[in-house]
Formats: C-alpha cells, structure tokens, sequence
C-alpha cells in the first residue's frame, strides 16, 4: 500500500489482488485466505494460474474477476517472456500500446 510502512487489518482492507512471480519461496495460500484476498496471480514456468476466493477456498479461474474483459491468463505470460527476451522497457511500451488498442476497441 502506498504511503504506509505497516497494514493494519483492523483499518485498512485487503489488498484487491495479490501477484508473485517466479518466487523462489511462495507465499501459503492459507496467508491469502486469512487476509480474505479475493484473487491471485501466480506467474510462474511462462503459465499464469489465477485464483479467486470462493467462500474460504480459492478455485482456479481460467478469467479474472478484476479484469474480466482481458484475457490476462494469456496476455501476461506473453509480455513476460517479452521482457525477458527483449527487455522490459520494449515490453511495457508494447503492453501500453496493446491495452490503448483494447481500450479503443471497447
């Protein structure tokens, strides 16, 4: 959360989405559950799983409920291993370029 060194649970909300990529040492989805963190993102071997809170279980979604016009399970792969192949900077500036063409597009 920006601006704040310390989440405090009893004020401030979960976090809407929780992202790791290719972590050496993953967060236990019991810690997402505890924080009640309605989706996450796990990137890692070039696949995204997503994961959203059903209840007190999460089920693997083949969508995102943040997002649910994207196909994000799809789109983030490709310009990670953009990045990684290219660099980063010329794969933000082609995300940009690809998500103003969706934005249009709508």
């Amino acid at each position: 959360m920006i601006g704040k060194d310390k989440i405090d649970l009893t004020v401030d909300p979960p976090p809407d989405l929780a992202i790791e990529i290719d972590v050496t040492s993953k967060i236990q989805i019991s810690a997402y559950q505890a924080l009640k963190v309605p989706e996450i993102w796990r990137y890692e071997s070039k696949n995204l799983e997503i994961n959203l809170l059903q209840g007190e279980q999460y089920i693997k979604s083949l969508t995102s409920a943040i997002f649910p016009a994207f196909p994000v399970n799809e789109i983030i792969p490709r310009f990670v291993e953009m990045a990684r192949t290219t660099g980063t900077s010329l794969a933000l500036r082609s995300f940009r370029q690809w998500l103003r063409e969706q934005i249009q597009d709508s």
